[in-house]
């Protein structure tokens, strides 16, 4: 199978395991799940959403892709292949409808991943190949896959370079770049130089400010969480169809909206038709959105070292931008 990854390149993919789990119906669901969340509030308008793939079927496939590119142990790739499959229509949305969500956090998907992937094709398909699914269900065996701020991991790099090449926020030679100076080494990944790694931090600290917890994600996903939230508790859509696609979900809502005012308003709110203010001194809702920040390693003469050991106000930086951001959101009536 070839494939082409906007960050990667083109890639033959041969390995069987692989190839029947991208081809089951909880990968290809993935393909209708928006990685930001809900595009008309949060994308910027000079960007072209229909150029590029900026589905969670991409990213999957992108961390699974830079995990092989890297050479890690085929049970990490399946992994990282897997790793998002318990996204729900909306992605991080999921949190702001469902008591069970984090805004904080953001970690909706990650609390019921593993109870998720046991009720799907997903076991049987890796118990076919001979793989142990307790073995790659655990986290704790792959940390080029999976590690907390402000560390590196794969699936952190690939969402953040795939954000930043999609929307025009890294070119290609600053792309190559970046991925000629990354390295992974005794289960750790960093960057050559130290020049390499400010030039990633603070491409990912712009990344963070104007996507991750900039105000339009903090708008999209309170209107969004508004809308839904309404939805299910009207019976308009179940929580089960969270679990299907973004488009099948906004199918079900637009077919009611004529029958309901107040469905209608949060849908125009949703979908960027009335004005939305960040006002302290005179809001109607809060909303807090997940920050992120990563202090990655570099080489220094023949040691790692991280970027805040070198640079005092990277510390500073680190420590402010990991607090979740809080807006105060003022809605036209």
């Amino acid at each position: 199978m070839k494939y082409l990854d906007r960050v990667y390149g083109e890639f033959n993919i041969t390995e069987p395991v692989i190839l029947e789990l991208i081809n089951c119906p909880t990968l290809q669901r993935l393909r209708d799940i928006d990685q930001g969340g809900y595009r008309p509030l949060w994308i910027k308008p000079s960007v072209n959403t229909g150029k590029y793939d900026h589905s969670r079927f991409a990213h999957s496939l992108g961390v699974y892709l830079l995990l092989y590119k890297y050479q890690a142990p085929i049970e990490e790739q399946i992994a990282g292949l897997i790793h998002d499959v318990s996204h729900s229509a909306f992605s991080h949305c999921i949190d702001y409808i469902l008591k069970a969500g984090s805004e904080k956090e953001h970690n909706h998907q990650d609390n019921l991943f593993d109870k998720y992937v046991r009720k799907t094709e997903i076991p049987k398909i890796i118990k076919k190949f001979g793989f142990d699914l307790e073995y790659i269900l655990n986290d704790e065996n792959f940390p080029l896959k999976e590690k907390s701020l402000p560390d590196l991991c794969a699936d952190r790099i690939d969402y953040s370079l795939k954000t930043a090449v999609i929307f025009n926020e890294l070119n290609e030679q600053d792309k190559n770049y970046l991925l000629e100076n990354l390295i992974t080494k005794n289960n750790q990944w960093f960057f050559k130089t130290l020049k390499s790694a400010q030039k990633y931090a603070k491409l990912f600290l712009k990344l963070n400010t104007i996507y991750y917890s900039g105000l339009p994600s903090a708008i999209m996903f309170r209107t969004v969480g508004d809308c839904l939230k309404y939805a299910l508790q009207k019976e308009y859509i179940l929580e089960k169809d969270l679990y299907t696609t973004d488009k099948i979900v906004i199918e079900k809502i637009k077919t009611l909206l004529n029958n309901d005012p107040r469905l209608e308003l949060l849908w125009e709110r949703m979908n960027n038709k009335l004005k939305i203010d960040n006002n302290p001194a005179n809001y109607d809702t809060q909303v807090f959105c997940k920050s992120r920040m990563v202090d990655p390693l570099f080489r220094n003469n023949g040691t790692l070292r991280r970027i805040s050991e070198v640079e005092s106000n990277w510390s500073n930086i680190i420590k402010q931008e990991l607090k979740p951001k809080q807006y105060f959101l003022k809605f036209e009536k």
